[in-house]
Parts: structure tokens; C-alpha cells; sequence
């Protein structure tokens, strides 16, 4: 998705034979199309007017936002941190299992 310089493809304006540009772009609808699903369930949906799915030139799939206000772009990391605060301790309890069952099966060896 990204060029050689590292930054992101322009998005698709005139298609080229042979890039599977749909491909992309339904794997961008569907990504959009749940993010969407999560916003609207945390009444969210009018925050993020710009929500869309699209394509680049090289024929990946883009979710773009939009333009945002910057409360919703703080309410949005502030999701995505606690989601990973929640995830850590879940983390943390299954290491110690695998760690164990990784013991056990190079003892065995």
C-alpha cells in the first residue's frame, strides 16, 4: 500500500488494465462497513461523516475518515487505548500457560 518512499499510494483516479482494483476496494468496504457497524453501536456515526471506502493506484483497499473534528479524533484514540489497555491484562494471563507449554514440549525432546 505504500510507494518507495514509504508514504501512501494516491488513490485511484483512472484505472489501469489488470490491477484488481475491486479486490481492494471490498476489502476496504467490508473494513469500512464494520468500523461503521462499532460507531454507530457507540452513537458515533455522525462524528465521522467522511467514513468511506476506497482505492489506490496500485489496487489496495483504503478506509478513509475524512475530515474529523478533534474531539472525534480524541474520543477515537481514546478508544483504541482502552481496547488495548483491556487487551493487556487477557495477554498476561495466557503467557505464563504458553511459556509453560513451551517448557514442557522442548523438556520432552
Amino acid at each position: 500500500m505504500t510507494d518507495r518512499r514509504g508514504v501512501v499510494a494516491k488513490r485511484a483516479e483512472n484505472l489501469m488494465p489488470g490491477v484488481p482494483y475491486v479486490r481492494g476496494w471490498a476489502q476496504a468496504r467490508r473494513s469500512a462497513g464494520a468500523l461503521a457497524a462499532q460507531l454507530t453501536a457507540l452513537g458515533l456515526e455522525l462524528d465521522f461523516p467522511g467514513l468511506v471506502a476506497d482505492v489506490n493506484v496500485s489496487g489496495d483497499g483504503l478506509v478513509r475518515l475524512g475530515s474529523v473534528q478533534p474531539e472525534a479524533a480524541l474520543i477515537l484514540a481514546e478508544l483504541i487505548m482502552s481496547g488495548l489497555a483491556a487487551e493487556m491484562p487477557m495477554r498476561a494471563e495466557t503467557l505464563p500457560r504458553e511459556t509453560g507449554n513451551v517448557a514442557r514440549n522442548s523438556s520432552a525432546a
